[in-house]
């Protein structure tokens, strides 16, 4: 957060002074008086560098951007305060019409929720509402957009879809007022099957409203600005305006610590009173006797701050979860060890994100990529990397957990175990893969160096599942229709006619489509059957 200024720094409101800033903000003052109230009351000194930089294009109201800023540095205040202050001036010309204003689209619900809370104190002094709409959402919230659709939508792609599938009739209506489309953690999305539904309903948006509606994209981890302009706006990557912080990411304090697995049979040999120096007893699993130079070391440097560790598995954050928590029992630490991953039940997982962000008992979390993303859980001390990074990208959104007060390094730990080399060790054993892959991974990452997005896929199967979301939509459609709708032009553009009507032809080979005596493409018995089942969200 930004830090707050004194009493002597802080501008006077009724003067309109910019937060403290040198060279003096120019973005603030372009903002509307009550955003400015807002940054003056939040003690912002000055803007982020993504703030000042995004504020122009943005208020533009007729382009779309890309934000790329690192984790923790504004992103979310860099769409926000411009687009609420283009909310305010509309109202204060007596522009406001009922409808959504800003669709909002986060690829998580725990984001949402997280997001949620952050955005509606944004909102609130403005009158400008909040809503959420997720699977884990009230019917009764989800009723009230409905009835009285406004201010800014958070949403899933999956909860949008369903919005298409089960309210067709009312999208032109529900986003007639649409000014602008926030898609957060953009790279999540590039170059996959998600992604691909996310573009479509996002093409089929505009058409429903019959217009274009700016395009406002979030990330922190993007490798190649074109790609993702390519994506944010299909065909027309060039006409967006990219936005690559230059602020410093600051400090970066990293270990690479590599452990010799000795085996099962080294473990049995070893005395229960060798855990740990600093856990004497603790009575590890003898299957995981060889994890334990690791436990020990995540232990002792631990225990009395927060922590994230991850790691590359659901039985893996059991495991170092229950190893740590022996320690703590045989010492008598204050500090709490949590396990966080996606099948344990939502409740818990929330319990483990508030004792995260409660500053009196140290806690560590051991966890997989569920807290990978830009869920709010305060500020750790120190990041640990259990085995070699899936990739780089997640490397850095994991990096980012860390050195988020001021002043404060981002502590970064790896550690790789490989097996013990012997005389009969393959010669592509002993090259010790997973450590030259994680020093790749670290060196790629210092550089800045992240996955480009696969270009090439052709998305079939989702063109199949959005043509039956259409049809839904619709109440059935012409094949030419569909073609124009989905491809063409469309998010689908690399799907030609021959294609198109050959798929066409399968899928009412399996049931899923049929066509009338018209010619009007309508769901089959199997499709109706997949459209009424919550997977095909």
């Amino acid at each position: 957060m930004n830090s707050a200024p004194s009493a002597s720094d802080r501008p006077r409101p009724d003067a309109g002074a910019p937060p403290a800033a040198d060279p003096p903000s120019s973005a603030y003052q372009t903002f509307h008086p009550l955003v400015q109230r807002w940054i003056y009351d939040s003690g912002w000194r000055r803007l982020r560098d993504a703030q000042e930089r995004a504020a122009a294009p943005v208020l533009a109201g007729d382009l779309d951007v890309i934000i790329a800023a690192g984790t923790a540095s504004g992103k979310t205040e860099a769409a926000l305060l411009p687009i609420c202050t283009a909310l305010l001036r509309a109202a204060d010309r007596g522009e406001r019409v009922p409808g959504v204003d800003v669709l909002y689209v986060s690829p998580l619900k725990a984001l949402i929720n997280d997001q949620y809370d952050r955005i509606r104190r944004l909102g609130e002094p403005m009158d400008i509402p909040v809503h959420r709409w997720h699977g884990d959402v009230a019917s009764s919230s989800k009723s009230r957009v409905m009835r009285a659709p406004d201010g800014i939508l958070l949403i899933t792609p999956e909860s949008l879809e369903a919005l298409f599938v089960n309210h067709g009739h009312r999208i032109s209506s529900l986003f007639r007022a649409l000014r602008y489309v926030v898609v957060d953690e953009l790279h999540c999305f590039l170059g996959t099957e998600r992604g691909a539904q996310l573009r479509a309903l996002l093409h089929r948006l505009e058409l429903a409203v019959r217009r274009p509606v700016p395009r406002i994209a979030l990330s922190a981890t993007l490798g190649d600005l074109t790609d993702a302009a390519e994506y944010l706006r299909p065909g027309a990557g060039g006409r967006v305006v990219p936005i690559a912080s230059t602020a410093d990411t600051g400090e970066i304090r990293l270990q690479v610590r590599g452990y010799v697995a000795a085996g099962l049979g080294a473990g049995l040999l070893r005395a229960p009173s060798d855990a740990g120096r600093d856990a004497p007893g603790t009575g590890d699993n003898l299957e995981t006797h060889h994890l334990v130079p690791i436990a020990d070391h995540l232990f002792r440097t631990m225990r009395s701050n927060d922590n994230l560790v991850f790691v590359n598995s659901r039985a893996a954050v059991e495991t170092y979860t229950d190893m740590l928590n022996r320690r703590k029992q045989a010492t008598m630490v204050r500090t709490e060890f949590l396990a966080h991953h996606g099948s344990l039940a939502k409740e818990i997982r929330e319990h483990v994100e508030e004792r995260l962000k409660d500053p009196t008992t140290p806690v560590t979390a051991v966890c997989t990529s569920t807290l990978e993303l830009g869920i709010d859980v305060g500020s750790v001390d120190s990041v640990a990397q259990i085995g070699s990074p899936l990739t780089v990208s997640s490397l850095r959104q994991r990096l980012g957990r860390s050195g988020r007060r001021s002043g404060q390094a981002a502590v970064l730990r790896l550690y790789v175990s490989e097996a013990e080399l012997t005389a009969n060790t393959p010669p592509p054993d002993a090259l010790r893969a997973e450590l030259f892959q994680t020093v790749a991974m670290v060196e790629l990452l210092l550089d800045g160096w992240y996955e480009r997005p696969d270009r090439t896929g052709l998305h079939l199967s989702t063109l199949v599942q959005q043509l039956l979301s259409l049809l839904a939509q619709h109440g059935g459609l012409r094949a030419a229709t569909a073609y124009a709708t989905l491809c063409d032009r469309g998010p689908f553009a690399r799907i030609d006619r021959v294609t198109f009507l050959a798929l066409l032809r399968d899928l009412g080979r399996a049931g899923l489509i049929r066509q009338d005596s018209e010619g009007t493409l309508l769901p089959g018995d199997e499709g109706e059957r997949l459209l009424g089942h919550y997977s095909f969200y």
